[in-house]
């Protein structure tokens, strides 16, 4: 067995450290682009607003029929600047903000990929043999993954969530479960770690992705009906955000192929038990829940498909979904006695 790099395993965890902190500082960023994205556009509508007053009162004065112009910026008011499709209207903001945020994740991409790769170089083997691995290894796709789809489509109203997700994950793994490099267990020594476990980590970069979407949708159906109520607009920014329609589309999509990476991820598990144990199913608290994640999407997936379950129904069902992903993830890793009680807990 090849020995452990243990100083290339201190620096990994520094770079680690270092890229949780331009993380925070990139969501730092994105909120900021947030909040001002949201004063601006307010400030826009109370100008359009002034403005169409000031002409009514003119036309009132004079007794002089003014047309309105169609198209205003008054009659802007309340629309989203961003289409179904996320391609921006005219009508933007500048944004230097989430311009400084973007390229804060791109550097903290960069850093945290350095981590994850010098984990793997002093280790020998690939970094996700335990809960600090895999979610390390795991908060890297996440990123990645949003930062890709970024360069196709403009998610900035995302970043808070994803890095704050990513942020939040990095934190976890170097406070609550440091653990430093080493060999892997007898049971873990096996090809199908690589098929397995990297399937299940890019299901769950796609899942956490479609999360922050669903939220983003009951936000902005929530805000929907707030305007049809004729209640004031209490999240401008939420313009930047498609409309809740296109949000559970856009998170249906994404499920659907995370769904299929998490059936081989749940196949690939029993095959490599049988390897490992004898047996392909023995209802191991991991296995159990890992089989109840499956059997909630899948019905999330039906009813939707088939069920006219669409709107806010969808949504939180899709949500009940990854707070069962996060419950295998956290508490049956940590308080369950079971063959999965290795993975460095």
């Amino acid at each position: 067995m090849a020995p452990i790099n243990e100083t290339l395993g201190v620096y990994s965890q520094l770079f680690m450290l270092l890229a949780a902190m331009v993380y925070m500082v990139a969501f730092i960023f994105y909120a900021l682009d947030l909040a001002q994205t949201n004063k601006t556009i307010a400030a826009m509508d109370a100008a359009a607003l002034e403005n169409d007053h000031k002409v009514l009162a003119t036309a009132s004065a004079t007794a002089r029929p003014v047309m309105r112009r169609k198209g205003s910026r008054a009659d802007n008011i309340g629309e989203h600047v961003v289409t179904d499709k996320m391609e921006y209207t005219s009508r933007t903001v500048r944004r230097n903000m989430a311009r400084i945020a973007v390229v804060l994740s791109w550097l903290g991409v960069a850093v945290h990929g350095s981590a994850v790769v010098s984990r793997a170089v002093a280790a020998n083997r690939v970094p996700w043999g335990n809960m600090y691995e895999f979610l390390t290894t795991g908060a890297l796709v996440v990123a990645v993954v949003y930062m890709i789809a970024l360069l196709v489509k403009d998610l900035r109203f995302m970043g808070s969530f994803i890095i704050g997700l990513v942020t939040l994950m990095l934190c976890a793994a170097t406070i609550g479960f440091p653990t430093p490099v080493g060999h892997l267990v007898p049971a873990l020594q096996s090809p199908w770690i690589v098929i397995h476990v990297s399937i299940a980590v890019l299901a769950s970069a796609l899942f956490s992705i479609s999360f922050a979407m669903n939220v983003l949708q009951l936000l902005q159906h929530s805000r929907m009906n707030r305007l049809a109520a004729g209640k004031p607009d209490k999240l401008p920014f939420m313009r930047l955000v498609p409309g809740a329609g296109a949000l559970e589309n856009f998170a249906y999509r994404i499920n659907t192929i995370a769904f299929v990476m998490w059936t081989f991820t749940l196949i690939a598990g029993a095959i490599w038990a049988e390897a490992a144990w004898g047996r392909y199913w023995g209802w191991d608290p991991k296995e159990v829940w890992t089989f109840v994640i499956w059997v909630v999407y899948a019905g999330y997936l039906h009813a939707r498909a088939t069920g006219g379950w669409t709107g806010p129904r969808s949504a939180w069902l899709s949500i009940i979904g990854y707070g069962c992903l996060i419950f295998n993830f956290t508490v049956v890793n940590i308080y369950f006695n079971g063959l999965h009680s290795y993975a460095g807990v």
